[in-house]
């Protein structure tokens, strides 16, 4: 298996390497209105116990919690703790960063969520596999289907960041090792995501496993995932 691990830094170069340099921006973009108060933040769904401190957000997980719908394995679970805000604001970026030295058991994952109800949600994160390596990737989920696009990374990367972009009803994820230089995992549209929207992060436990996920440096920004340069629209 290890031969088979893609260093994340080299995917992090390559990634880098085919992106575009585009400051143009749409007339209907605008600095962002809403701010990131803590206050605004609500629980669905209770962790084990959560402590929150300055900036720093310590969740401990529940054995058997996780967020899945259907496909490929036929089961849905709906359980996990998510601790998101509410907006309506159409063009932003949310960034996190993930720190997940404790996780140890198959399918610990903690990361960055956009949660509107059972069937429609998206999810990014690192997921534990085992000594040797990880799962980097993310979940769409429409109308009550997911789907799970991933990269091995090593097990030795223990901290993550994530961005969290919208467009209308379009986002990206992208992550990062450092928090300034970010890669993208995942473009994707959410048919109940044209609207108001919670978002923020989870932390789950799959199997019979429990353990600590901290999140720092949370922020909000003017939307970093910048119109197409491209092939203009139909």
């Amino acid at each position: 298996m290890k031969n088979h691990i893609i260093p994340f830094a080299l995917l992090t170069v390559l990634a880098a390497c085919g992106q575009k340099d585009n400051s143009q921006k749409t007339t209907e973009e605008h600095q962002i209105a809403m701010t990131l108060d803590i206050n605004n933040f609500k629980w669905t769904r209770q962790p084990a116990s959560c402590t929150i401190k300055n900036d720093t957000i310590e969740v401990v997980t529940k054995p058997g919690t996780d967020l899945w719908q259907r496909t490929y394995y036929h089961f849905r679970n709906d359980n996990a703790p998510v601790f998101q805000m509410e907006t309506a604001e159409r063009f932003f970026s949310f960034v996190v960063k993930t720190d997940f030295t404790e996780s140890h058991h198959r399918f610990d994952q903690c990361g960055i969520v956009m949660y509107l109800d059972s069937e429609n949600w998206l999810k990014g994160s690192v997921e534990y596999e085992n000594g040797e390596f990880q799962h980097l990737g993310s979940v769409v989920t429409n109308n009550g289907y997911s789907d799970w696009a991933t990269t091995a990374i090593p097990a030795q990367v223990k901290t993550m960041w994530y961005r969290l972009s919208r467009r209308d009803d379009d986002y990206c994820i992208e992550c990062s090792l450092n928090g300034k230089d970010f890669t993208q995992m995942r473009v994707c549209h959410m048919q109940q995501g044209g609207g108001k929207i919670r978002f923020g992060i989870y932390a789950c436990s799959p199997e019979e496993s429990s353990f600590k996920a901290v999140f720092t440096d949370m922020k909000l920004t003017e939307c970093a995932w910048k119109a197409h340069d491209g092939q203009q629209p139909d």
